[in-house]
């Protein structure tokens, strides 16, 4: 596949899915954000702000540090106990006493098994830390997504986002269970080394910190290869999540139309690009340790020979050229385990900057203080001349005026793209509008909490969404403190009941998969008896029918009029037989109510609606 098209999938699975031009903000809230390019986050900043998770657990973290140094102490200053045992008891000219020998061996082991005991203490609280921050840091991602508003998640990949909840969070997890405890017991362990080595011998420390400039220049250039290949990693990870998530939810339609080979070489050209990422990134972070440690082996091979000379032309001991040699693997192994760690510290950041990307978003602005959050809405609705585009360069609506009396029925029709869901949209608040205004019972709805609007609206729409659980639970979906007769009378309301009643468990079938043991059109039902339930005075059908054919749309029509009665409701449809009992009928093309009127009304017009209905046009 052409480099150009790589690029695009590219984009279409791992970036914000935001029109062209929307990088471009306005004023007005509705505009999309696209992310900022160019240089990654201030790695400073990220890990300060990981450091912040860590901070409620400060007082465990500080044992942790201690036990961390009792461990390193203890494994130093067994290894340093083995200079008097050579020197006093391996020396063939002194006189063996198995009792003292045996005295310093229990002394040896009890060094061990205290650093033993320090490591497992060490382990368990660092565990409980690094898992309490990781679920803190789950638990913010989440309440974040929560929050943001519905533009947000209109522009981007449903997989990817899924990315950073899974692979960067765990890769998080990681390094602070493992990586952490490598890094801050590595930096203990080559502190107390060093000061050992230099008690053991200056002359031979000297040729050890000579080298350390080197395996500190070796170690910074790769790791910031390494770093650069593991961001484009978890980029392409993402990629490769949200074009699987995509291909799962869609294997019908790909099998409809035959596109599985097509959906092979796409998902084989994004599985290339992660291989080659990984490839890199991998080697990258593997050779850092192989490097060292062959620097490591020159340092000990150094040390070895000149301390022989030292120990023939000096006299120094054999015991303290021992434990010295001992030590010196002691320097490079800390460094070859923090370099080690380099591919998942790596990343872990790169996995961390692109979680608090998220956390970065701007959420849904926040309800003034003087909100109102009670009244008793009756359900008039009025629009004057709202405006509103998703970008500057092209609006969807113009000017758009109506008035719905309480109990009144809008229908909405028009081209695809014409505006009709968007109005819907604005009048939930999911997008701000540009210029004009939207009453509810002459109250701004920006003068009213959120919570409260949502409340007080009731939505059935194209899309079917049903969640885990029963049947019951999915359609008390729509109001949590509904009673078991409060639920089935909505599903009869909605004409759902009787095919409820000879599912295998009636309301208590559970659902999995979206309800995908259910025909869309049973699905469509329980959304509609989900709104049924609600006891909300503006009710907006998006297309509630569309999934439903023609034998259950007639069924449930009495079902629908009986849960539009005394409610405000706006229908969007593509049948229009479905709205010819509307009181008021506006018809919308690029944005601009052209017609307005009762069915009769618009008929004798001979206009766009009298063409729609007698079939010498189309809605596209």
């Amino acid at each position: 596949m052409p480099a150009r098209d790589l690029e695009n999938l590219r984009k279409r699975y791992n970036h914000s899915r935001v029109p062209e031009g929307a990088k471009k903000t306005g004023h007005g809230p509705g505009r999309m954000n696209v992310p900022a390019k160019g240089k990654p986050k201030n790695t400073k900043k990220i890990i300060s702000r990981l450091a912040s998770y860590l901070k409620p657990y400060k007082t465990k973290l500080a044992l942790v540090l201690i036990l961390m140094v009792v461990t390193t102490l203890s494994s130093l200053a067994g290894s340093y106990m083995l200079r008097p045992i050579l020197n006093d008891y391996i020396d063939v000219g002194k006189l063996f006493n198995p009792k003292a020998l045996l005295s310093v061996l229990l002394v040896l082991a009890s060094v061990y098994i205290i650093g033993v005991i320090s490591t497992f203490f060490q382990s368990r609280l660092m565990a409980n830390i690094s898992q309490n921050a990781i679920s803190n840091i789950r638990s913010d991602l989440f309440k974040k997504i929560e929050k943001l508003p519905l533009r947000f998640h209109d522009s981007r990949n449903t997989g990817e986002t899924m990315s950073r909840f899974t692979n960067d969070v765990d890769n998080i997890g990681v390094m602070l269970d493992n990586s952490l405890v490598s890094l801050i017991s590595g930096s203990i362990t080559l502190i107390g080394t060093l000061a050992l080595m230099l008690y053991t011998n200056i002359y031979l420390s000297l040729i050890v910190i000579v080298f350390v400039p080197l395996f500190s220049y070796c170690g910074q250039k790769i790791g910031k290869h390494s770093r650069k290949y593991y961001n484009q990693q978890q980029s392409a990870l993402g990629a490769v999540n949200g074009y699987i998530e995509e291909t799962v939810a869609g294997q019908k339609v790909i099998k409809v139309f035959c596109r599985e080979e097509i959906t092979e070489q796409e998902f084989g050209v994004l599985n290339g690009d992660l291989r080659d990422k990984q490839v890199y990134a991998q080697f990258y972070g593997g050779i850092m340790g192989p490097v060292l440690g062959n620097l490591s082996q020159v340092t000990y091979a150094l040390t070895a020979g000149i301390g022989g000379v030292l120990c023939a032309l000096q006299k120094f001991d054999i015991g303290g050229l021992t434990v010295f040699l001992n030590f010196a693997r002691h320097f490079a192994r800390p460094i070859n385990e923090i370099s080690m760690q380099a591919a998942a510290i790596f990343s872990a950041l790169a996995g961390a900057e692109r979680v608090f990307s998220v956390m970065d978003e701007q959420p849904e602005q926040k309800d003034s203080t003087t909100a109102i959050s009670e009244m008793d809405i009756k359900g008039n609705v009025l629009l004057k001349n709202v405006s509103f585009g998703y970008t500057i360069e092209k609006q969807i609506l113009k000017s758009i005026s109506l008035e719905a009396l309480p109990g009144q029925k809008i229908a909405f029709v028009g081209s695809t793209g014409a505006g009709k869901t968007t109005i819907t949209n604005l009048l939930n608040r999911f997008y701000d509008i540009d210029e004009g205004e939207i009453l509810i019972d002459g109250v701004s709805i920006y003068n009213l909490e959120r919570d409260f609007l949502r409340k007080n609206i009731a939505m059935v729409l194209q899309d079917t969404h049903l969640f885990s659980g029963t049947v019951m639970e999915n359609i008390r979906y729509g109001r949590p403190d509904a009673t078991d007769e409060e639920v089935i009378s909505a599903a009869k309301t909605a004409s759902a009941h009787s095919f409820i009643e000879r599912l295998e468990n009636g309301y208590n079938t559970y659902l999995e998969g979206d309800g995908a043991n259910l025909s869309q059109g049973q699905r469509q039902l329980l959304n509609i008896a989900r709104a049924a339930i609600s006891h909300a005075p503006i009710l907006v059908l998006d297309e509630a029918t569309s999934s439903v054919d023609t034998r259950t749309e007639r069924h449930i029509e009495h079902g629908m009029d009986r849960l539009m009665k005394n409610r405000t409701t706006f229908v969007i449809a593509h049948r229009l037989s479905t709205v010819r009992n509307a009181d008021l009928i506006l018809v919308l093309e690029k944005g601009e109510v052209i017609e307005r009127g009762t069915h009769d009304e618009l008929l004798s017009q001979k206009g766009k609606y009298y063409e729609l209905y007698t079939g010498k046009a189309e809605l596209d």
